[in-house]
């Protein structure tokens, strides 16, 4: 299937941010993280990666969907497709865990295993996702295709609402540590941890991603692209706007308010970032320089869950190309220069490598097909 290079510019961008965070967190002193702001802005860039590969799901959900329906595929091929796929993020997630316990070992914590980080969720998301499509992708493609939108809408929309709760006064103690965890983001501890990804808000994001996704792939969007995500654009704002309005009311709706980590009125606003950074990414890759010869970024997204895999380990990990806790911003940087080019290598010769393998297949189909005409 065709690639949109958008959604892949969308992943390179996100890996970068990833890249710059992880480097500057882990490489930094504790005297360069005080005598420079850059770590600040860093872990505020920091906080994009995540939703961006979450939405970013359920956008290329969206594509996936619509392409299989255009062809006629019934919805339970497609449910069954779609979530397998989610179920094998899932499985790389929990593999990852043992991995990094692994190359910890032993001071790493069992506890580590059980973790609910970014791949799990993001399998579990789009495991949702595939029944949610399931549930309304029957009739017609047109019609299935607005249930599905606002369906999504719905459960992003109740995930964010129910969020809060779940964090704080109805929390789920009943339940085993570990299974609380991909609720709330408890883990081993007293409260939830912002630092975790739980199913409630994150999956959210793979929600609106996914209704994002149906409604670029419309009729309309496909006959006014640029008005399209040009609307897109603006909702962002819009969604930017109302969520200052909510958090400088007075009317409370929850018991606890945490702005920061659970409350709504967050969501909102990182969805109207992440609708305006669309927006300009698809600006940028139709009448920028995006696509005018080789570009890293894509070839990043190109290959995102590699690249997230490998980099960990020269990172955090016992590989890490220096050391930690113990370098100045500019040794940083120039390692975090040093682990970008190296992961867009890597990127570079894993698609020439599927390149390949695709084109001796297609070469080994062509010639079983001759011999048997013969």
């Amino acid at each position: 299937m065709k690639r949109i290079a958008y959604i892949d510019w969308m992943r390179g961008l996100a890996c970068v941010l990833m890249f710059q965070t992880h480097c500057y967190d882990s490489w930094l002193s504790p005297a360069a993280r005080k005598s420079s702001s850059l770590i600040i802005w860093s872990q505020l860039g920091g906080t994009l990666p995540a939703p961006l590969f979450i939405f970013l799901a359920g956008v290329s959900f969206a594509l996936v969907t619509e392409k299989l329906r255009e062809r006629g595929i019934a919805r339970n091929a497609i449910a069954k497709q779609t979530i397998l796929r989610g179920a094998e993020i899932f499985g790389l997630g929990l593999l990852f865990r043992v991995q990094e316990f692994a190359v910890g070992y032993p001071w790493s914590p069992w506890t580590d295993l059980l973790r609910v980080d970014v791949l799990n969720i993001l399998g579990l998301s789009m495991m949702l996702i595939g029944v949610l499509c399931w549930a309304t992708g029957d009739g017609a493609v047109a019609a299935a295709r607005t249930r599905t939108l606002v369906g999504g809408l719905c459960a992003a929309a109740v995930v964010a609402l129910v969020t809060p709760p779940l964090w704080t006064t109805h929390r789920p103690k009943f339940l085993p540590w570990p299974l609380e965890s991909y609720i709330n983001g408890v883990h081993v501890f007293d409260k939830p941890q912002p630092w975790l990804f739980p199913l409630f808000p994150w999956s959210a994001f793979a929600f609106a991603g996914l209704a994002a996704g149906l409604y670029l792939f419309s009729d309309f969007a496909k006959r006014k692209e640029g008005l399209a995500f040009a609307l897109l654009g603006g909702a962002g704002v819009l969604s930017c706007w109302v969520s200052t309005i909510f958090d400088s009311s007075r009317f409370r709706l929850y018991a606890v308010y945490d702005y920061w980590h659970s409350n709504p009125s967050f969501f909102l606003m990182r969805c109207g970032i992440l609708l305006i950074i669309l927006f300009l990414v698809y600006t940028w890759c139709r009448w920028g320089f995006a696509q005018k010869g080789f570009s890293p970024i894509i070839q990043l997204g190109n290959t995102s869950l590699l690249v997230y895999w490998v980099h960990i380990e020269f990172v955090y990990g016992r590989f890490s190309i220096l050391p930690k806790g113990q370098c100045s911003v500019l040794k940083a940087t120039v390692g975090l220069l040093t682990i970008f080019l190296a992961m867009v290598a890597l990127s570079v010769a894993r698609t020439t490598w599927k390149k390949r393998k695709l084109k001796a297949s297609r070469q080994d189909l062509a010639a079983t097909a001759a011999t048997a005409e013969s």
